[in-house]
């Protein structure tokens, strides 16, 4: 189950809808209530436990229009503007290390999507989503 905290618009999770698992983008939310409003399609309000996270892998990397760049040493680089993003290896990402100019975080375990996208809101000001930079 999902923090209600670290939930935010724009964000993207997986909605079970009586076992209709779907990914959408988080469009409002009741703190009130503490409903998350999701669009799969379809919008519908959910309460917390019906969300998931989405795992950072390559796949979801690409679809943020990130740039792939193995490193000599058998890191992997993933670059979306000026932010970096490097992992141990090819497909591990148990930890990472994210930069953006001079400022460095460094986590140590494995991250869903939604966490991503609030660092790197967090750094860059810029909301995390499938527009490119190019």
């Amino acid at each position: 189950m999902l923090k209600f905290s670290e939930i935010r618009i724009g964000d993207y999770l997986i909605a079970d809808n009586d076992g209709d698992k779907k990914s959408g983008e988080v469009t409002n939310l009741n703190g009130d209530e503490k409903q998350v409003c999701v669009d799969t399609g379809q919008e519908f309000w959910y309460e917390t436990y019906q969300l998931s996270g989405i795992p950072v892998n390559d796949e979801a990397l690409s679809r943020f229009k990130f740039h792939k760049e193995p490193n000599g040493n058998g890191q992997v680089k993933y670059s979306k503007g000026a932010f970096r993003m490097v992992v141990p290896g090819e497909g591990d990402f148990s930890k990472m290390e994210l930069w953006y100019r001079d400022e460095h975080r460094h986590i140590y375990n494995p991250i869903d999507v939604h966490i991503l996208q609030n660092h790197f809101y967090e750094m860059t000001k810029v909301h995390l989503n499938e527009d490119s930079f190019d």
